[in-house]
C-alpha cells in the first residue's frame, strides 16, 4: 500500500536529485528517506529511481507516480484541514429533525446559542413526530432526532428508557406536563384541577397517533373509553375546536407556549401525566464535536 508520507519523499527526491539534498529538506536523516524510498518501491513493485551519477532520476513508474503524488497530496492536506476544522468545531453540519411543539420551543434558543458560540457549524431542521423521528435517525437521514416517549399510566417507569432505543444515545432534556383544555363555558372550566375521569362524558379532540394512543391508554385507566370526535397534529387547530365549544383536550405545556388559545381555560388534570423530552443520536454520532455541542445547547435550554 502506498503512504502518503513516502509520497513526499519521493517528491523531494525528484525535486533535489538525491537523497541527502530530500533529508535536508524534508528535516531527517540519509538513512531515513533510503528507507523509505525502499518502502515505496517495495508497495509499487518497481524501480521508481534510478542512479546515474551522484543524481538520481525517475524511472517512468517514478515519473508518473510523481505526476499523481501532487494531486494525492493536495487533496489529502485538504482533507486534513477540513477534518481540523470540524473538529475544532470552525465547520461542521448538523442534520436536526424535531416534533412540532420542540422546534418552537427548545430549538430556537439552541440552535442561536450554537450560531453563537461556534458560527462556523451549521444546522438544518426538519419535523417528524417519533417514531417516524427515530427512524430517519437510524437511516441516516438525521444526525439528531428531538423525540418524546410517555410513563406507562399503569405504573412509574418516568425516567425508563424505551427498550426500542437501547441502542441509541439518549440525552434526557426535560419532563413536559399535559395540562387540560376545556371550553370557557365548561362546568369545569373554573375548577382548576379536575380528574380525567371528570371529563368522560366529553367529546375529545386528540393530537398526534402516539399522543393519541396515550390519551386512551390514560382514560383506560381511569375506566372510561374517550369519545374522540376530532384527531388533528395541529395544536393551534386543537385550541380553536375547544375554544369553540366542540370538545377537551390534553396538550403538552410546550405545545401552549407556541398558540395563543382564545375562549379556552387550562386545567391541571389528575392523575398527572408527563412526557420525557429527549435528544437521540447514534453512539458514533455523539462523539462528532458538532453533534456534541447541539446536544450540549438543547440541554441548557431546556434546562432553563
Amino acid at each position: 500500500m502506498i503512504e502518503a508520507r513516502h509520497l513526499r519523499v519521493l517528491r523531494a527526491v525528484a525535486a533535489t536529485g538525491s537523497f541527502s539534498a530530500a533529508a535536508r529538506e524534508l528535516g531527517c536523516t540519509q538513512p531515513a528517506v533510503s528507507q523509505q524510498m525502499k518502502a515505496l518501491e517495495t508497495s509499487a513493485g518497481t524501480p521508481l529511481i534510478v542512479r546515474a551519477g551522484r543524481e538520481m532520476r525517475l524511472t517512468q513508474a517514478g515519473g508518473a507516480l510523481v505526476r499523481h503524488a501532487a494531486g494525492i497530496l493536495a487533496g489529502l492536506t485538504a482533507a486534513e484541514e477540513e477534518v481540523a476544522a470540524i473538529a475544532g468545531l470552525r465547520a461542521g453540519r448538523v442534520r436536526l429533525v424535531s416534533f412540532p411543539s420542540g422546534s418552537s420551543t427548545l430549538v430556537p434558543a439552541a440552535l442561536a446559542a450554537l450560531r453563537s458560540a461556534h458560527p462556523g457549524t451549521r444546522v438544518s431542521l426538519v419535523e417528524a413526530e417519533p417514531p417516524r423521528s427515530v427512524e430517519m435517525l437510524r437511516e441516516g437521514d438525521c444526525d439528531v432526532a428531538l423525540a418524546f416517549s410517555y410513563a406507562d399510566p399503569a405504573g412509574p417507569g418516568e425516567e425508563r428508557v424505551p427498550e426500542e432505543w437501547s441502542d441509541l444515545t439518549v440525552r434526557s432534556l426535560c419532563a413536559d406536563r399535559l395540562v387540560g383544555l376545556v371550553p370557557e363555558d365548561h362546568p369545569l372550566a373554573d375548577a382548576g384541577t379536575v380528574r380525567i375521569d371528570d371529563l368522560a362524558d366529553d367529546p375529545w379532540i386528540a393530537g398526534c397517533p402516539r399522543c393519541r394512543r396515550q390519551l386512551v391508554d390514560v382514560c383506560a385507566s381511569a375506566g372510561f373509553t374517550p369519545r374522540i370526535d376530532f384527531a388533528t397534529d395541529d395544536y393551534p387547530a386543537v385550541t380553536g375546536l375547544v375554544g369553540a365549544g366542540l370538545g377537551v383536550a390534553v396538550l403538552p405545556e410546550l405545545a401552549l407556549e407556541s398558540v395563543r388559545p382564545k375562549g379556552v381555560r387550562t386545567v391541571v388534570v389528575e392523575p398527572a401525566v408527563r412526557r420525557r423530552i429527549v435528544a437521540l443520536t447514534l453512539p458514533d454520532l455523539a462523539r462528532v464535536p458538532a453533534v456534541a455541542a447541539t446536544l450540549e445547547h438543547l440541554a441548557l435550554v431546556a434546562a432553563r
